[in-house]
C-alpha cells in the first residue's frame, strides 16, 4: 500500500528497510518531516551530506548521511543553532560523532570552571569570543518593566493635535 504525504513524497506504508539500507529524498524528507527541498538546500550548505546520485539525479542517502541529517534538523529547528552555527560546530567537530547531541547545551559564559572559582575577565572575554564565533541560541529576555503613563503637558498636546491635523489633511489628499 502506498500513501500519499503532504509533500507529495510517496512512502510505502508498513514496510521498513534495514538499518544499513540506502534511503531515497522522499523517505528521508518523510522521516525528518523535512521538506525535500531543504534537504537540497542543507546539501548546498553542508558539504559533510554526500548522498549518492544515480541517473536523473535521483538521490539515495547512507544511514550515516540520514543520522547527520537529523542531527542537523535538531540543531537547527529544536536548538536553535543558525546555519553559521551548525557549520562551525560540523568544522570543529570534524563529523557527526564530535557534534552535541540534540537537547545538549554548549557551555555558557555563567558556567563556573572545575575548580569552582569564578572565571576571570580574560576568560569571560575568551568565552564571550568563541560565544559569537558558534553563534549559540540566544537566552530567553525579561520584557522591560512597564512604564506609568504621565498626563501630556497642555504645550504637547497642542503640537500633537496639530500633526494630526497634517497628517489627516495628506491622507485626504492621497486619498
Amino acid at each position: 500500500m502506498i500513501e500519499e504525504t503532504s509533500d507529495g513524497a510517496r512512502a510505502k506504508a508498513g514496510a521498513s528497510k534495514s538499518a544499513s539500507a540506502f534511503r531515497t529524498i522522499s523517505e528521508v524528507s518523510v522521516d525528518l518531516e523535512v521538506p525535500q527541498h531543504v534537504l537540497r538546500f542543507w546539501e548546498t550548505k553542508f558539504p559533510q551530506i554526500k548522498p549518492l546520485k544515480r541517473g536523473g539525479g535521483r538521490r539515495y542517502y547512507r544511514p550515516d548521511d540520514v543520522e547527520l541529517l537529523r542531527r542537523i534538523q535538531a540543531l537547527l529547528y529544536q536548538d536553535g543553532y543558525t546555519i553559521k552555527g551548525v557549520q562551525k560546530l560540523l568544522r570543529e567537530s570534524r563529523g557527526l560523532a564530535g557534534l552535541p547531541m540534540p537537547g545538549t547545551r554548549m557551555p555558557s559564559l555563567f558556567d563556573e570552571d572545575e575548580g569552582g572559582e569564578d572565571a576571570s575577565a580574560e576568560e569571560l572575554a575568551l568565552l564571550a569570543a568563541e560565544a559569537e564565533e558558534v553563534d549559540e541560541p540566544a537566552p530567553a529576555r525579561k520584557p522591560p518593566p512597564r512604564r506609568r503613563k504621565q498626563p501630556l503637558s497642555p504645550e504637547v498636546r497642542e503640537v500633537l493635535s496639530e500633526i494630526l491635523m497634517d497628517l489627516t489633511a495628506l491622507r485626504r489628499l492621497l486619498d
